[in-house]
């Protein structure tokens, strides 16, 4: 079966530089779409093919390009193209979530603790725990609920990452002044790591302190030698989810300001983002690092509110002086 004319267009490149990922997985994604993007959809002209809507879509959440600079390129109107990206989007989620973004099963956390450690030097470890805010113009009666503490408007999505940076646990849809801890404690991760009792995630200052999230010890001069040695080494392992939000941003350049999308798909849209990274890692699709730039604003710094003691677990420090006590006799590394 030939491609669409429209598509032939394209070399290697402009398939990397438009829609992130190869010509190979391009038509694989469609193809795992197409039961959720049937042509009898009442939402488009029914002469759209499909493969011209996820076109549409993933150029559109690659490069952030407005709906009516996109528009004349592929010969339909700008409120086809937002058609599309909505459309597209949710089939993603439906159709592609429970393949490639989902909680792993008792085999799958086995592997995920060997990768963590031999990459990463950390035991009985599934992953990195991290936040992420995405820059949005809220409506004015929610200005408030989306002013996060650093005083910018966001949505806050909580992620998972395993070693290899592929994200397994997205929770989003959260305003911007929640904080991580809060975000977390009404989470399903919070109630399934709960269960996971032998294995455990790393975290930073803005998590609790829990049996199954560790996190570094506070800077100061007090620190023993054990204790500092411990935190290199978990600063260095949870660097694999700040990598992965960077290439995430860095492939979907929607994710660094939302203007045209609104709060009700936004959600959808992130997560669908996220389902195409793990898409595009787990099929070795190449990365351009020249995309990372611009990918982090300094003038957004990003919000990090301490996790309130309260909801600190003593006997989690106990947890954490074991993990010092397996690196003390490690030795540097």
């Amino acid at each position: 079966m030939g491609h669409p004319p429209y598509l032939e267009q394209f070399g290697p490149q402009d398939w990397l530089e438009k829609f992130r990922m190869s010509k190979e997985t391009f038509f694989y994604v469609c193809n795992q779409l197409r039961p959720g993007l049937a042509p009898h959809s009442a939402h488009f002209h029914p002469t759209l093919p499909l493969e011209k809507r996820v076109a549409v879509a993933l150029w559109h959440l690659a490069t952030n390009v407005e709906y009516q600079t996109l528009s004349p390129l592929f010969g339909v109107g700008p409120s086809t193209v937002q058609t599309c990206v909505r459309e597209v989007s949710y089939a993603v989620v439906l159709l592609l979530k429970p393949l490639y973004l989902r909680l792993p099963n008792e085999k799958e956390l086995d592997n995920m603790v060997r990768i963590f450690r031999t990459r990463w030097g950390f035991p009985h470890c599934i992953g990195a725990l991290d936040s992420l805010h995405i820059p949005i113009h809220p409506p004015l009666r929610l200005s408030a609920d989306y002013c996060n503490g650093q005083g910018w408007h966001s949505i806050l999505t909580q992620a998972t990452v395993d070693g290899l940076g592929q994200f397994w646990d997205v929770s989003t849809a959260f305003p911007g002044s929640m904080e991580n801890s809060a975000v977390l404690e009404s989470s399903s991760l919070w109630h399934f790591m709960g269960k996971a009792q032998k294995y455990v995630l790393l975290g930073d200052a803005t998590y609790p302190l829990q049996d199954w999230i560790l996190k570094p010890y506070q800077e100061d001069e007090n620190l023993t030698q054990r204790q500092l040695q411990f935190n290199y080494r978990l600063k260095r392992a949870h660097s694999v989810i700040e990598n992965a939000f960077l290439r995430l941003k860095a492939r979907w350049q929607i994710l660094l300001k939302c203007d045209d999308c609104s709060l009700e798909l936004l959600p959808t849209l992130v997560l669908a983002c996220c389902i195409l990274h793990n898409v595009c890692e787990a099929h070795d699709n190449p990365f351009n690092e020249e995309w990372l730039e611009g990918t982090e604003p300094t003038e957004l710094p990003k919000p990090c509110q301490p996790a309130p003691a309260a909801m600190e677990d003593g006997r989690a420090e106990q947890v954490r002086e074991l993990m010092c006590q397996y690196f003390e006799s490690c030795g540097e590394g």
